[in-house]
């Protein structure tokens, strides 16, 4: 018997997301003292660039992927999909993506509640801090070829400034 023989599938699930989560905070953490918050934040942008195509590419593979001519629906299934693969489900609980309408999905996190925001305000960068998070989303459309407009547009990281982080992500199909 191998340890993955006594693991249930959601306690991995959870195991490998706070892995990843963890690591990729200390990468931003470590960056940040070395080089200043810019630099981590381009750094940071372009390694999610860079990582999204493949991304994509193996959770399309991994959950099947999306028909030829995707309709609106499928590509909300997905994304919801996605989402469940790569964010442990305790970070999960505290983001709602749903459509209000036709081609909209909305996003939103429970107030104060983002993973990136606690973990960055804790680290002391929150004032310099741009969002990778929903820039992420916005780099998985451009990796599945999917036209989009982002509202409002991303920078600051919005639970610090506003506090709250909400908004709408058009798919121009």
């Amino acid at each position: 018997m191998t340890a993955m023989d006594g693991i249930e599938k959601a306690a991995l699930r959870d195991y490998l997301g706070k892995s990843w989560l963890t690591h990729d905070g200390m990468w931003f953490y470590n960056t940040a003292l070395m080089a200043g918050i810019e630099t981590a934040n381009r750094l940071n942008k372009a390694a999610i660039k860079s990582m999204a195509p493949l991304e994509m590419q193996r959770t399309r593979k991994l959950i099947g992927g999306l028909s030829a001519a995707p309709d609106f629906d499928e590509y909300l299934a997905f994304f919801r999909n996605a989402l469940e693969l790569v964010l442990p489900a305790s970070v999960g609980a505290r983001f709602a993506l749903g459509s209000p309408s036709r081609n909209l999905l909305r996003w939103e996190w429970a107030k104060g509640e983002c993973f990136a925001f606690t973990g960055i305000r804790t680290a002391g960068f929150i004032d310099g801090y741009e969002c990778g998070v929903i820039y992420r989303i916005g780099c998985w459309l451009e990796a599945l070829g999917v036209s989009f407009r982002i509202t409002p547009e991303i920078g600051k990281c919005m639970m610090h400034e506003k506090g709250f982080c909400a908004g709408e992500i058009e798919l121009l199909l």
